[in-house]
């Protein structure tokens, strides 16, 4: 048995039993990790805040050939409670959570573990229009960094490049499509302008960017859920998806 001391984020936290509870880190140095904290609901020095999205130090000792660790201590440094204030900041970064928690790697990956804190720090200080673009661009980035980017500069089913302006996407096929290949298909298509947006949600390049209007962010909302329902959910139920697709 050995002990690990590493950053952690606390993706998601149940009670067990009397006194204990289960947890799922992501932690920089050993990826996802499941632990045992025993006797936290009674032991507020060892483990004073282990809610889902708070940031610290964690100790554990580990047992090869066992899936469940046991978690010495839980040094919490960032407990981000301001996320759950704002329906828009709490659903975007439960659902950032619940992907990184079902379809990270097995190994570790220290830049998503940095995109993941990046993209809760900038959810609990942006406002206004910011906050509904990073709303969506955090989901893309991350489907993105998990390796589910999807395809905007070359036919998603020939692999040609694309002309600059409008463009059908198709959900199957997991992108834009040339005139080619989408001739003849009922896709949706998004205009030079939309177009535009959806490659800087996905970039991460927002500056200097203006919301649309909301029938449009609800149509990127939409595009997102049906893409990551098919690609990465591979049709199974994202329980945080709804809750983040219609806001307030």
């Amino acid at each position: 048995m050995s002990q690990i001391m590493t950053p952690a984020v606390v993706l998601h936290a149940f009670d067990y039993g009397d006194t204990s509870r289960i947890l799922r880190l992501l932690t920089r140095d050993c990826g996802v990790q499941s632990v045992i904290a025993r006797g936290a609901r009674r032991s507020v020095k060892r483990f004073a805040n282990l809610d889902p999205l708070t940031e610290g130090t964690a100790h554990f000792y580990v047992k090869h050939g066992r899936d469940l660790h046991t978690l010495a201590g839980f040094d919490g440094v960032m407990l981000r409670r301001g996320l759950a204030q704002e329906l828009m900041r709490f659903s975007t970064a439960m659902l950032l959570a619940e992907l990184i928690m079902r379809f990270s790697p097995a190994e570790p990956d220290t830049g998503l573990y940095d995109l993941f804190v990046h993209q809760l720090d900038l959810l609990m200080t942006a406002t206004g229009e910011q906050l509904e673009l990073l709303s969506i661009a955090g989901p893309w980035q991350l489907v993105a960094s998990l390796g589910f980017s999807p395809s905007l500069a070359h036919c998603a089913r020939d692999g040609a490049e694309l002309p600059r302006g409008a463009a059908r996407f198709s959900i199957v096929d997991g992108g834009f499509l040339c005139r080619s290949c989408s001739a003849g298909a009922r896709l949706p298509e998004l205009s030079r302008e939309d177009r535009s947006l959806l490659e800087k949600l996905v970039g991460g390049s927002l500056a200097d960017v203006a919301a649309p209007g909301g029938r449009h962010l609800a149509a990127h909302r939409r595009l997102f859920a049906r893409f990551a329902t098919r690609h990465v959910a591979e049709g199974r139920e994202l329980s945080t998806l709804e809750l983040w697709e219609t806001p307030p």
